[in-house]
């Protein structure tokens, strides 16, 4: 099987500083795979508070997890810095398919660990699916590839 290479990090139109931290190392001394989940769900929370002005605490709509994945290409750990990327892969009538590579800071060529991540935007009292409200929209085009 053919491993299609992770995308640099300038294919990122948002790119955040991110910092492990002691309690992301497992026992072999490196961030532990489940730990990059957390890091995907942090970069876009930031994204989605400080630029597209969205409240997870009062917001009538929001997005929850429906499908995540990633691929993991080399070893980060504590206490290093990386910057994380992120870009819209798909913007649907009700969903988001976010893109997400991981890289150690410096070294924007080689990402450590790319994935994905789909948010599917539902009404917060009946979590029924429904359209992805037009402020968060526009803001989500500045993503895309």
């Amino acid at each position: 099987m053919t491993r299609t290479p992770p995308p640099p990090l300038g294919a990122f139109p948002h790119v955040a500083r991110l910092q492990t931290r002691w309690m992301d190392n497992d026992l072999y001394g490196h961030v532990n795979n489940v730990v990059y989940y957390s890091y995907f769900d942090t970069l876009i929370a930031e994204f989605m508070i400080h630029q597209a002005g969205f409240d997870p605490f009062d917001a009538p709509v929001v997005g929850v997890a429906v499908e995540t994945g990633c691929r993991f290409h080399s070893s980060i750990r504590y206490p290093e810095q990386i910057d994380a990327g992120l870009r819209v892969g798909r913007l649907g009538t009700t969903s988001v398919r976010w893109e997400i590579g991981i890289f150690k800071a410096g070294e924007p060529d080689v990402a450590a660990a790319d994935g994905h991540f789909v948010h599917v935007f539902v009404d917060r009292t009946t979590q029924r699916p429904v359209p992805i409200p037009d402020d968060l929209r526009r803001i989500m085009t500045t993503l895309q590839r």
